[in-house]
């Protein structure tokens, strides 16, 4: 056989993670998807050095070893949006020695960094000491940085982050919903790619008997503002005289929690709403099995892996249009799809798909197939391996 035709292996590439976002003993929903793609990396030739940093005020955590072992980093940093600015900096200074220690033993290819503050910062001056190549990625929220911090500290934020997305090598972007906020803000000269979030298909399987008898309407996510469970409290509350023993079940935690049990009351639905707290990605798993919809109506998403996750389970996920999301539903084929801020399409949306289970089954099918197409964690780290490598040249 000629050579030619020979298939050799892929060099081995050596990358350092540098995230803020990643799992703790206790919680192993937070920055899963940072950890949970690794494994599948490891596969494709990629090993990775993961600093999981935190401001010092925030405190370490505990590592979870559930998940691949990252190294935790505490560093200087003034609290809030007017500590942000000179956050990359500070982190900078902390992990300099170790990184240049790790670089000497293990010789580190690619620095990848999620979110521009503090870590693509981190990374860029990272780079430009030690002539590594650096990519940032932008998950959602942290895209809109310079614009949650007002005044001098938001001009600030806005100027290094056009620096970072300008000098790195590439910025991976969750969705092309986040691409349009990072070119808004840093022009088309950047770099930027669109990598979709995976999700794990065992996981986040189909039930094998179906859902609980009684209709439940399940809702995950941070409970804050943005994520817009006030509005489905309210469409939920249009709903219950139709729908007997229709239940809503919220997971996730937040600032928000007092208000919305209250709005619950004064809507007289607290008997039929369940607020469960935080919960495993197991327990996350086997909610999404028993439920009957999966509703999120947040009014900014950059693509949200909990649709996905909805969707990897067999169950109708509905968002809003206009969302990162949207670019991966097609509206009563493979999901649903509502205005923001619109309580009355929200309450019809789920009077429609509540009324009808055979197109509950349909489009639950189509959104397992659209997973098991091009979402899995598989599908993402092939792709990740890819841009690094093209980063490698």
């Amino acid at each position: 056989m000629s050579l030619n035709h020979i298939s050799l292996p892929e060099k081995p590439i050596h990358v350092l993670t540098l995230t803020p976002f990643y799992p703790v003993e206790g919680d192993d929903v937070s920055g899963c998807f940072v950890s949970e793609p690794l494994g599948w990396l490891e596969r494709d030739g990629v090993s990775n050095t993961v600093f999981a940093v935190q401001p010092i005020y925030r405190g370490r955590g505990h590592a979870n070893t559930s998940v691949p072992p990252a190294e935790r980093i505490s560093y200087l940093a003034l609290p809030g949006g007017f500590g942000l600015p000179t956050s990359g900096a500070f982190l900078y200074a902390r992990i300099l020695p170790a990184v240049r220690k790790r670089n000497q033993v293990h010789r580190i290819d690619v620095i990848h960094a999620h979110a521009p503050l503090p870590c693509g910062h981190a990374a860029a001056l990272l780079s430009r000491e030690l002539g590594i190549p650096y990519l940032v990625s932008v998950h959602g929220l942290d895209a809109l940085s310079t614009t949650q911090v007002k005044g001098y500290a938001g001009e600030c934020c806005a100027r290094i982050s056009r620096m970072i997305y300008q000098s790195a090598s590439g910025v991976i972007c969750v969705s092309e919903h986040v691409r349009d906020e990072v070119v808004s803000g840093a022009g088309k000269a950047c770099r930027t790619s669109v990598l979709y979030n995976g999700v794990d298909p065992e996981i986040f399987a189909p039930a094998p008997n179906g859902q609980s008898s009684d209709p439940v309407i399940l809702t995950v996510g941070n409970l804050i503002p943005i994520k817009g469970h006030e509005l489905l409290l309210r469409a939920f509350a249009t709903l219950k005289q139709r729908y007997a023993t229709l239940a809503c079940e919220i997971i996730g935690d937040g600032l928000e929690r007092a208000r919305l049990a209250t709005l619950a009351s004064q809507l007289n639905i607290s008997d039929r709403v369940r607020f469960l707290g935080r919960r495993s990605r197991q327990a996350v798993a086997e909610a999404l099995r028993r439920c009957t919809i999966f509703a999120l109506p947040s009014r900014y998403e950059g693509l949200g892996c909990v649709y996905l996750e909805a969707m990897s389970a067999g169950k109708p996920a509905l968002g809003c249009r206009g969302q990162g999301i949207g670019e991966i539903i097609q509206h009563g084929v493979n999901g649903w799809l509502v205005a923001p801020d619109s309580v009355e399409e929200l309450a019809s949306g789920l009077a429609t798909l509540l009324q009808n289970e055979s197109l509950q089954k349909r489009i639950g099918s189509a959104g397992r197939r659209t997973v098991l197409k091009g979402l899995t964690l598989a599908h993402q780290a092939g792709r990740l391996s890819r841009i690094y490598r093209e980063c490698l040249g």
